[in-house]
């Protein structure tokens, strides 16, 4: 029985770009010669670790969303071991409500149909602006305290 799985890697972002998509073409080779279907690859490109990886600061992320047999899981975690040039790999069974919830953002994300009519823009409401009240003037005394007619404030 066929199940839907998703797994990430990350290659070594020391290599050129062709290199890094022979590394994700034997990983989909992998997938499918155990009898696996790729439906979704996602390349994320080079992103910088939170911490070093084998000595290392950056890697090249990839996502492979596919449907296969168990089986076929313990052989793909197998070439990503042999294959130095994958750093890191994870890979997880996608449930029925993680794959209900991946569909529902997906239609959320398209955009809707163009209409023939013109939709007018809904306008806008009046920003509400707080108003402080009017501030009321103090008096001061000032003491003179010398014998000179001046306010001694200069």
């Amino acid at each position: 029985m066929k199940r839907i799985y998703e797994t990430t890697f990350i290659v070594n972002a020391g290599l050129d770009d062709p290199q890094i998509d022979a590394v994700i073409e034997k990983v989909k080779d992998v997938i499918v010669k155990n009898g696996g279907e790729i439906r979704d690859l996602f390349k994320w490109g080079r992103k910088r670790f939170a911490y070093t990886i084998r000595k290392k600061n950056n890697g090249f992320y990839t996502v492979v969303e596919f449907s296969a047999p168990g089986d076929a899981i313990a052989k793909l975690e197998r070439h990503y071991q042999l294959d130095e040039n994958v750093i890191r790999y994870l890979t997880i069974q996608l449930d029925k409500k993680a794959l209900k919830a991946k569909v529902a953002a997906a239609e959320l994300l398209k955009e809707p149909a163009p209409s023939s009519e013109p939709v007018a823009p809904k306008p806008s409401p009046a920003p509400i602006i707080p108003v402080a009240p009017p501030a009321t003037p103090v008096a001061v005394a000032v003491d003179d305290d010398d014998d000179e007619g001046d306010d001694d404030a200069t």
